[in-house]
């Protein structure tokens, strides 16, 4: 059964301990607030990325990473230390704060460039040519876990890139607000426009 979350980050944890296998990863990751009813089977998502909870223990807790989940995003990157927005599976009773988002990533995007103002940041990313027919103005797209509208879209065919801009709370919970330029970031697109691509082509 696919988890669902809504893109509103729970809590930022910190990867403690990373163990490189032949085609995966094993990662273990603090999250007090995140493990506090967490079992064994659950899902959380890391950076956007739904994993599936092998051990939980102390505040923290332990996933598996496929080698073909490491080469789709930027979890290849992450080392002991490293930041990560964290969130749980959303339940029926959950409020839909974000949108609709399933952790499951369909490509990466770069930081271009953040401009700091008095009440927001705008910061711009990269949009991978496969993906982008999905990204509107004023739409939807999850980076790195978080449901964010898209404020601005530019470019050409194959350099193109979209705007958000940055609350200060979103700034301070979650690790945009240290994703400086050149950083790589986890995209997942509003998946109701896959489906309405999808029966468009249906006969």
């Amino acid at each position: 059964m696919t988890s669902m979350f809504t893109g509103i980050v729970e809590e930022l944890g910190s990867v403690t301990a990373k163990e490189d296998l032949a085609d995966a990863a094993r990662f273990t990751v603090r999250g007090p607030l995140v493990t506090s009813d967490a079992s064994h089977g659950d899902s959380i998502a890391v950076n956007g990325v739904c994993l599936t909870v092998v051990e939980v223990a102390d505040g923290a807790f332990t996933a598996d990473v496929m080698q073909e989940t490491l080469n789709r995003s930027s979890l290849q990157s992450l080392a002991v230390g490293s930041p990560v927005n964290l969130e749980r599976a959303a339940s029926l009773a959950s409020r839909l704060g974000g949108h609709l988002v399933q952790g499951h990533v369909d490509g990466t995007g770069v930081v271009l460039s953040r401009t700091p103002s008095d009440n927001w940041t705008v910061v711009r990313v990269s949009l991978p040519r496969d993906i982008a027919r999905y990204v509107v103005h004023k739409g939807s797209i999850t980076v790195d876990g978080v449901s964010l509208t898209v404020s601005a879209l530019g470019g050409e065919k194959d350099d193109q890139y979209f705007e958000i801009s940055l609350i200060p709370t979103t700034l301070s919970l979650t690790t945009l607000g240290e994703a400086e330029a050149g950083t790589q970031v986890n995209l997942e697109v509003d998946v109701i426009a896959k489906y309405v691509e999808r029966l468009q082509k249906v006969d």
